[in-house]
């Protein structure tokens, strides 16, 4: 690119020393722009390999949304403190922020200057990760959200989604634009859309939501002006009540074709008349109607006005819709995308975009009952049943692949030891999904639990195995053997930590040497650490069958990971009556983690 005032100079002094011969090669390679300045001089002494490369202006230096930071440097050097700037850097440029540190040069004032530049893929990844990693899966509603970037980098700003199930069928749904772009609008759109979760857990009315988020933008200087559509949806029944602040209606595609917007109240954006009424409106989805959520961005056009931009908006969904597969498992997760794409101006987005969309399912997922014997015989066909069922529901292969090995563990105990020495008798096998996308799937004998051996090998580990594949596990033994599985549904599962990697300053192992096995936890305890300590305390229980023992006498760090991994194995151990006992010396920080946590309720502290 090129200079405003000539070529900037590369610092070259051949009476360097190795070591800052060393150095300076690491700045010039250095990935921000590096400036080196002296007060009232026409231009840098020196700069770097990426600030050489940059578009520059007044006194040689690029600007920051329109601003010169030859101003930057001057406040510096006047001040003596360290100066910053953010801003695009450059027309149409990414998100940067410049720092202006004074330093003296040949003894004369000066400063040196950093540009720290945010690649656009950045910033996208940094919105994406800020976004629901995973939508829930409901048996009476699809759901598909997608998020799309303006086509100037610098436009990319703070839209997002979310859908939160809160139990008995209801699910929330949402769609907000932050003010502005870039990482700033991205975090203002992270506390919002947290301050949101929190509200949900007191009153998901609309009224009530509409108000503490208003009080809450009115508090945050990034927040305010965040315009929001917020909507609670029973998902069994179809009635859906909404209120909006700022924000444009939602579209309704109904079965038979036909579409409409739904009524919205204008009402100014969050936090910028606090108090004001939130306006709260009610509809009814029948089956086969699909609800489509937009931010700003949708209908956001310098050649054309707003009722052209809905209109397009409008005729995408509508042909998406009626595309004969567009319901389909695997087409229906990408309806959201699918309509944003099909209104999208062929010179892209001038602002960023995200679509949410809740179709309410025209017939429900009907439930899977297997009725066979207990033989080895019958359960590729359990695993063929059970496969085409998930499939149908729309259940990803990572998910779907955990719960049936988890199942096929159960049927496996049934077939080889429910009737051992007697004639194979009946099994069941049923799976149905509850209003709140719940997984249940029960495998049932008429015969008897086989008790794990103490040290079982490579066998009689199927507790074991399905507790690490499933969220729950619960064994009956009434007129024979209940195992019930529980698994909650989602639509793209989070990334796991892998548990078989190496886990550095941090030991977990089994110690079976004495009357119960111990599992003994050394080192710092993280997040990625903990995962290992899950694993070895469901090996040492078998499951959480059999009782077991904690030692956390030489843990140096129990993270808040570590805390719910013990939570969780307390929780399986009551279930299974028996009571998990941990030692951790008494004044330690371990110690204290864990009472502060609750758990000395749960637990035997020793």
């Amino acid at each position: 690119m090129s200079t405003g005032s000539g070529s900037l100079p590369p610092l070259v002094d051949s009476a360097l020393d190795e070591g800052s011969a060393v150095l300076l090669a690491a700045l010039e390679s250095a990935p921000d722009a590096l400036f080196c300045l002296v007060a009232d001089a026409p231009g840098p002494v020196w700069a770097n390999a990426r600030a050489r490369g940059l578009e520059t202006g007044r006194g040689g230096l690029p600007e920051l949304s329109g601003r010169p930071l030859t101003d930057l440097v001057d406040a510096a050097a006047r001040s003596g403190q360290v100066e910053t700037l953010s801003g695009a850097l450059g027309p149409g440029g990414p998100p940067a922020t410049a720092t202006a540190r004074p330093v003296a040069v040949d003894g004369r004032p000066g400063a040196f200057l950093v540009i720290e530049a945010l690649a656009a893929d950045d910033v996208h990844r940094a919105q994406q990760a800020l976004l629901p990693p995973a939508l829930p899966m409901l048996p009476d509603v699809v759901l598909s959200g997608s998020y799309h970037r303006a086509a100037e980098p610098s436009a990319a700003g703070g839209d997002w989604y979310d859908a939160v199930p809160l139990g008995k069928g209801h699910v929330a749904l949402v769609v907000g634009d932050a003010v502005g772009h870039g990482v700033a609008a991205a975090g203002a759109m992270s506390r919002l859309r947290g301050a949101l979760r929190s509200t949900l857990l007191g009153d998901p009315e609309p009224a009530a939501v509409l108000g503490a988020l208003d009080a809450f933008a009115a508090q945050m200087e990034d927040v305010e002006g965040t315009s929001l559509f917020y909507g609670l949806l029973d998902a069994a029944t179809g009635r859906l009540v909404y209120s909006a602040a700022g924000h444009p209606a939602p579209l309704v595609v109904h079965a038979d074709g036909s579409s409409a917007f739904l009524e919205v109240t204008p009402r100014p954006p969050l936090g910028s008349l606090p108090g004001a009424p939130a306006p709260v409106h009610g509809t009814h989805l029948a089956q086969g109607d699909t609800l489509v959520l937009f931010s700003n961005g949708a209908v956001t056009g310098l050649d054309e006005p707003p009722a052209e931009a809905l209109g397009r908006l409008g005729e995408a969904a509508r042909a998406v819709l009626d595309d004969p597969g567009a319901l389909d498992v695997e087409a229906a997760a990408g309806l959201a995308g699918a309509i944003a794409e099909g209104a999208r101006r062929p010179h892209g987005w001038l602002d960023d975009v995200a679509v949410l969309v809740a179709h309410r399912r025209a017939s429900t997922h009907e439930a899977l009952r297997l009725d066979l014997p207990a033989v080895p015989s019958a359960l590729p066909g359990v695993r063929r049943r059970l496969n085409a069922w998930l499939t149908e529901l729309g259940m990803g292969e990572q998910d779907r692949v955990g719960v049936m090995v988890a199942v096929g563990e159960a049927c496996a105990n049934a077939a080889e030891h429910a009737y051992r020495g007697v004639e194979p008798g009946p099994m069941s096998v049923t799976a149905q999904v509850d209003v709140d996308g719940v997984l249940t799937v029960t495998v049932h004998d008429e015969g008897t639990w086989r008790p794990p051996d103490r040290d079982p090998g490579d066998r009689g580990r199927g507790l074991l195995i399905m507790r690490q594949l499933v969220d729950g596990v619960t064994l009956v033994e009434d007129h024979g053997t209940t195992v019930r599985l529980s698994f909650r549904l989602r639509r793209n599962p989070d990334e796991e930590v892998d548990p078989h990697r190496a886990v550095e300053g941090a030991d977990v192992v089994v110690d079976r040497e004495g009357p119960r096995p111990v599992v003994r936890a050394a080192g710092a305890i993280d997040a990625a650490a903990a995962e290992q300590l899950r694993i070895r305390m469901l090996e040492a229980s078998h499951g959480g069958a059999t009782p077991m023992e904690l030692d956390l006498c030489e843990v140096g760090l129990f993270s808040s990971a570590a805390v719910r991994v013990v939570l969780a194995m307390a929780r399986i151990a009551r279930d299974e009556s028996w009571r998990l006992a941990v030692l951790a010396p008494e004044g330690g920080v371990t110690r204290h983690v864990l009472e502060i946590s609750g758990l000395d309720g749960l637990v035997d502290l020793r």
